[in-house]
């Protein structure tokens, strides 16, 4: 049975990204679960009520009915307690549950901010339960900020990752029949579709989360960790230059403005004026889109961004959400069968199908066919990547360096200086607890 949670205060955690069918939407979501008979937990079988919190919107009423009235049938004598939380302080209330003694059993949580609640120490280290959860067949942008220095904390539950949008009537009227699959397809079509008026792709100057994409692509990283145990920022490497080199050249072919991100002017709106072939963003920016111009309805296609061969899809940033299990769950057992379910075949797929979110297997892609924007949301997310795993993230977002890196890339700086600026800056956001 489902209860109102308390009305917390704070802000909400950016890091994250979430699409559903019907609401587009970024958010950092996640889950957490603990085995059976670590930490004085019940016994297996156990009659119990079982505290879950699930952020609001993440799924859908019906999904949640469905997946109580199961569990509950299968686990004689077992109740659930699923409470709604709202984002908003959402991360001081989970730090607060996760040092009490009386948290809950099951926890939703934004898959980048599994390393900061981990690093409190009041996570439940799943490692020795990822093979029963089928853990090889994850995909890695949603397994990897869930391990944490070897150690697996967070469970995956779902995902949502960037695709490119583009207009299907631009597309035709260039003669374009197919979707690019390569870099190289990608700038040529991107070319040929920024004529007679149209701007081949808006992209903003600071879409920092695209860039991410290629870095990754050519084997670089936003930060790295080093032996000592603190993190550097590596914006001024080859690879890292590269990412932004091709990210400049894709932006030169739109009118985007270089010194402002996709929120300004909002992407979608401007998408809706129908003079712009393509754009980068979940599937669920479609709705905003249509909503701003309906005559663009069954006008919009979807394809996963390209890569630097066609054997790959482009490197993408997952955003989604993990399973956590407190240590001072009362209730251990009962906990880890709660993730087990949510992290299973039977509801992964139910989600996937009702949610439109990317299920946490790669062998469950299958299951949104029909669906041409989950679908194309799944293909990119096999090669899935997540935000430098620190617990201290949060402190590189909140005065973005990465953001006037591109900026001034882009309106003439010397690439080198830029990047060895803003790498500077990361590493202190990144050590800034040391």
């Amino acid at each position: 049975m489902r209860s109102p949670a308390s009305s917390p205060s704070g802000s909400r955690p950016t890091a994250a990204l979430r699409a559903s069918a019907a609401v587009l939407a970024l958010s950092a979501l996640s889950a957490c679960g603990s085995s059976a008979d670590a930490g004085g937990g019940d016994s297996a079988g156990a009659p119990s009520e079982l505290t879950v919190w699930i952020m609001r919107d993440s799924v859908t009423d019906g999904f949640l009915q469905r997946f109580e009235a199961d569990f509950e049938s299968t686990h004689p004598g077992t109740t659930l307690k699923v409470q709604i939380q709202e984002w908003d302080g959402i991360g001081q209330k989970i730090t607060s549950a996760l040092a009490s003694k009386d948290a809950p059993d099951v926890i939703e949580v934004g898959n980048t901010q599994v390393a900061q609640y981990a690093a409190s120490g009041g996570v439940k280290d799943l490692t020795d339960r990822t093979a029963d959860l089928q853990g090889g067949d994850w995909i890695p942008g949603l397994a990897e900020p869930g391990k944490i220095d070897g150690k697996q904390y967070g469970i995956p539950w779902y995902a949502a990752n960037r695709v490119v949008i583009y207009h299907k009537d631009l597309f035709a009227q260039a003669g374009i029949t197919t979707p690019p699959k390569t870099r190289e397809e990608w700038i040529a079509t991107t070319t040929k579709l920024n004529s007679g008026g149209n701007d081949g792709i808006y992209l903003s100057g600071q879409t920092w989360y695209a860039l991410a994409g290629f870095v990754w692509d050519e084997g670089g990283d936003l930060a790295v960790k080093g032996a000592d145990g603190k993190w550097a920022g590596s914006l001024d490497t080859p690879e890292a230059k590269a990412g932004m080199a091709f990210y400049q050249q894709l932006q030169a072919l739109g009118s985007g403005p270089k010194d402002a991100d996709e929120a300004k002017p909002l992407q979608a709106e401007v998408f809706a004026k129908g003079k712009t072939a393509q754009l980068i963003s979940t599937p669920g920016g479609a709705a905003a889109i249509v909503k701003a111009n309906p005559a663009l309805k069954d006008k919009l296609g979807f394809f996963p961004i390209p890569g630097k061969t066609a054997a790959k899809p482009g490197a993408v940033f997952t955003g989604g959400s993990d399973l956590v299990i407190p240590e001072s769950s009362r209730h251990q057992a009962g906990a880890y069968e709660v993730v087990k379910a949510l992290a299973g075949e039977k509801w992964q797929t139910d989600m996937a199908k009702e949610m439109s979110y990317v299920p946490n297997r790669t062998s469950l892609a299958g299951v949104l066919a029909g669906n041409e924007g989950a679908s194309a949301m799944a293909a990119g997310a096999v090669n899935g990547h997540a935000t430098p795993n620190s617990p201290n993230w949060a402190a590189v977002e909140a005065n973005n360096p990465i953001k006037q890196y591109m900026t001034q890339v882009l309106t003439g700086a010397d690439p080198a200086v830029a990047g060895k600026t803003a790498s500077a800056a990361v590493t202190k956001a990144l050590n800034s607890s040391h």
